[in-house]
């Protein structure tokens, strides 16, 4: 079946099949000048919207590290208010362990008002703001105070509605944003996504506005970077420590650490093809 039609009636399919809003197939197809048609989100996009079974509480009731890897290939779904969905595959974490964690907000068990989420059972969702401008979202798991952070996810679904929040939560006028620019970074993703302080200490398992559902393919070891996390400043041995996650060779990462890519290769342990 020619590359056009095979596409259009996987569209018709899942229209047809699922309990979500309908895609319009024009919208999310682009016209190539030779006339082939394409998807105009990821590769990823069709295959993942079969799967609408929302992940529950035993998926969230992990140890932090544990958690931080499997979210990797997950997606992370929102409903806006006028009903439109946003899909996202999460492609990049770092887990925040609790007490001893010196970059933690939690470091030394202290719970306050701020990271309160951080102490609630896995699966809720710690808002904060930083700058006084931005907000980042990081989800509870297993242990006192320890939680991940969300930090880059691949769009598939609703990207014209994420260039319309990523505009307006700029004041400056600019150009528009590549698909890969709209989810690379922990604040980005929130301004995509429509994340503000009002989502602190949801509970992923129980809203109607956010939550998550299973990705196709989980990533294997050899498809996941461990290396350091991003802007924790000074923390001695805490910043050194490989507590950051991405999947390796994908381009809606944040940061690409090369030189442990370089290190996973002499190894062998070599990116599927």
């Amino acid at each position: 079946m020619p590359r056009k039609r095979k596409l259009l009636a996987q569209l018709s399919a899942l229209q047809s099949n699922s309990s979500f809003p309908q895609i319009n197939a024009l919208e999310d197809l682009n016209t190539t000048p030779g006339g082939d048609f394409s998807p105009k989100s990821s590769k990823y996009f069709v295959t993942e919207k079969k799967n609408s079974s929302q992940l529950e509480g035993d998926f969230f009731n992990q140890p932090c590290v544990s958690l931080a890897k499997s979210f990797l290939g997950q997606i992370l779904v929102r409903k806006l208010p006028d009903g439109r969905e946003l899909w996202g595959r999460i492609v990049e974490t770092e887990a925040y362990l609790g007490g001893e964690d010196e970059a933690s907000h939690s470091k030394g068990g202290k719970q306050t008002q701020r990271n309160a989420a951080m102490f609630m059972k896995p699966g809720t969702l710690y808002v904060y703001q930083i700058y006084g401008i931005y907000f980042c979202m990081n989800v509870s798991s297993q242990g006192e105070g320890a939680a991940v952070l969300l930090r880059s996810l691949e769009p598939l679904q609703g990207l014209d509605a994420m260039r319309e929040l990523r505009r307006a939560s700029r004041k400056a006028p600019t150009k528009l944003l590549k698909d890969w620019q709209l989810c690379n970074g922990p604040s980005k993703l929130c301004q995509a996504f429509g994340i503000d302080k009002a989502f602190d200490q949801r509970d992923l398992t129980q809203d109607s506005d956010i939550w998550m559902v299973p990705g196709q393919d989980p990533p294997g070891e050899q498809d996941v970077v461990a290396t350091t996390r991003i802007g924790i400043g000074n923390r001695g041995e805490w910043a050194q420590k490989p507590l950051r996650f991405y999947l390796r060779g994908n381009k809606f990462v944040s940061v690409v650490d090369k030189k442990m890519e370089r290190e996973m290769a002499a190894r062998g342990h070599l990116p599927c093809s």
